[in-house]
Formats: structure tokens, C-alpha cells, sequence
């Protein structure tokens, strides 16, 4: 094809594409997508029950990357050497559910936080005692969830199917639905957050000797309570291996935005009718009961 019949109908030479222009803006445009994702907010999957049942596996919601200020896990991918440091820091409240990267993994792990810098946390027979008083625990009707063969549990030995484990809490409802109805307890710190745990259980980690949180440190639990790898857990088990120190915080799970019973398949049409019905935009911030008039103590005793 000639120069000329190249010319366009007015005349003039199409013009070449600016490849270093269109480069430009495809970096600018990945520089913003990292910047928000590590000071603003970023996307989080659930893949574990470790803290049903506020959390179910297929649950996708949002973590804020402000909540504590930040530090070097904040950064998208954790693209940082690990470090000490903190800008503009702050202590999470008792209640709240944070990310976390274990001192010897890269990944995130998501848990709730039950004491702050300065407390006094024991288990006895899987109730914590804070600053020697035991949290208030009550009986709440079972949680349903939904029965799932792919479901895996984790405990202090390893991993398995989680039928081995509810088994005994394995039911039919009159709809059809095969359910685990598990034991629910409501578990409500000295600020009056409170949320849903389940324990179902006598296990070694319902069992902790106390020790102090210390300064910089929050003690994490998850509300599944016996299959959650957390502060009561070695890091090898692995664990968090005990208190986690604030700069390992990235953030704090602020609600879910959808969820995915695990039925779907590559097809997008299928991830409609696997959509669970309820949980998107639920708020992941425990509800604030009025506490007692003798709380289990403050933090810094």
C-alpha cells in the first residue's frame, strides 16, 4: 500500500500511536492502583474457617489500610523489608477484626482482637480471663452451616475434613439442606464489643496460662476457637506465636461486600446462583453492648 493511499480522507498523514505516552499512562495508572491499595483499601478472600461465624470461607470484603496508620505490611504485596516502624500509629479496640503476617509467613491472616498493650490474658477451659476477670460468655441457638465435603478444618496437628470434626452436629432441615448446627456462644469484651464464637471442643488451646500483652502488642484469637491458629498457637503450629507486635497490623476489616458458596464454577453465570443471600455489605464491626457495672477491666492493669 502507497504513502498516499495511507493519507487520510482530509489530507493529512494518520497519525503514529506515541507508544512511550501510552506506557506512561498505563504506569501512572498502576502507580494509583498500588498507592490506594496500600493507604487506602484493599480487596480480602476468605479462605479458611477460622473465624466462622462472622467470617464464612467465600466471603470477599474490604480491609482499610488507615485504621492504625501505617507500617511496613501495609504496602501492596508487601512489597517492604519487615521493620519495626509505624506512621501515625494506633491501638486497635477490643472487638476489632485485623489482618496480620505472622513472623515467619508472608501471608495475611485474618483474626479478632481480645486484649491490648498492657492487659493480663489467661484461657481456662476455653473462656479468656482478662485482667482476672473471666469475659462474659452466653449461650446463643446454634449457628447452620452449610454442610460442604471440600470444607477443611485446622487445628494444632493439621489439617483435615471438616466432617470429621462436626460429625456429631450434622443435621437435615425440612428444606432439604444438610447443615452443621454448631455450638454459638456470645462473647462480649470490657468495651461492650460483642460477636458470636464457636466452641465445640476440649482442646489444648482452651487451656493458656496467663501472660502480659506487651507494650505495641495485641493479643489475636479467631472466633472459630477450635480451629483457629492464633496467639495461643506456636509458629510453628503454626500460630502467631503469642502476642503480635502492631507494626505486623496491616488493617482492619471494615464489611463484606459479597460471598461465594464455593458453587460456582469458571462460568460467570454461575457465580449468581452461588451468591449467598444476606452478607453483602454487612458490616464486620462488632455490635457495643452497654457493659455491666463491673466490666472485666480495663487494659494497662
Amino acid at each position: 500500500m502507497s504513502a498516499e493511499s495511507r493519507a487520510r480522507d482530509d489530507g493529512q498523514p494518520e497519525d503514529k500511536v506515541d507508544w512511550v505516552a501510552e506506557l506512561r499512562g498505563l504506569a501512572l495508572m498502576l502507580l494509583a492502583v498500588l498507592a490506594f491499595h496500600s493507604f487506602v483499601a484493599k480487596p480480602f478472600y476468605i479462605p479458611s474457617i477460622s473465624m466462622m461465624p462472622s467470617l464464612l470461607v467465600g466471603d470477599r470484603l474490604v480491609v482499610s489500610k488507615y485504621a492504625y496508620g501505617w507500617n511496613w505490611s501495609s504496602a501492596s504485596f508487601h512489597l517492604l523489608p519487615r521493620g519495626d516502624w509505624r506512621l501515625f500509629g494506633r491501638t486497635p479496640e477490643y472487638g476489632d477484626i485485623v489482618i496480620v503476617v505472622p513472623r515467619n509467613r508472608k501471608e495475611d491472616l485474618i483474626k479478632r482482637v481480645v486484649a491490648l498493650p498492657g492487659d493480663r490474658i489467661a484461657v481456662v477451659n476455653g473462656q479468656i480471663v482478662l485482667n482476672g476477670k473471666p469475659v462474659p460468655q452466653a449461650v446463643e441457638p446454634p449457628v447452620q452451616i452449610p454442610f460442604d465435603e471440600k470444607l477443611t478444618c485446622q487445628n494444632g496437628i493439621g489439617e483435615g475434613p471438616c466432617y470429621d470434626a462436626f460429625e456429631q452436629y450434622r443435621t437435615r432441615l425440612p428444606s432439604g439442606r444438610t447443615v452443621y448446627e454448631l455450638p454459638t456462644l456470645r462473647e462480649t469484651l470490657p468495651n461492650g464489643a460483642s460477636y458470636l464464637i464457636i466452641d465445640h471442643e476440649n482442646q489444648r488451646l482452651d487451656h493458656m496460662p496467663e501472660i502480659r500483652v506487651p507494650a505495641g502488642h495485641v493479643f489475636l484469637m479467631g472466633d472459630d476457637r477450635d480451629h483457629s491458629a492464633d496467639s495461643r498457637a506456636a509458629l510453628d503450629e503454626p500460630g502467631l506465636g503469642g502476642p503480635v507486635p502492631l507494626s505486623d497490623v496491616g488493617g482492619r476489616a471494615e464489611f463484606i461486600t459479597f460471598s461465594l458458596d464455593g458453587s460456582q464454577s469458571w462460568n460467570p453465570l454461575s457465580w449468581w446462583q452461588s451468591m449467598r443471600g444476606g452478607r453483602a455489605w454487612s458490616t464486620l464491626r462488632p455490635s457495643l453492648q452497654k457493659p455491666g457495672p463491673d466490666p472485666a477491666g480495663g487494659h494497662g492493669e
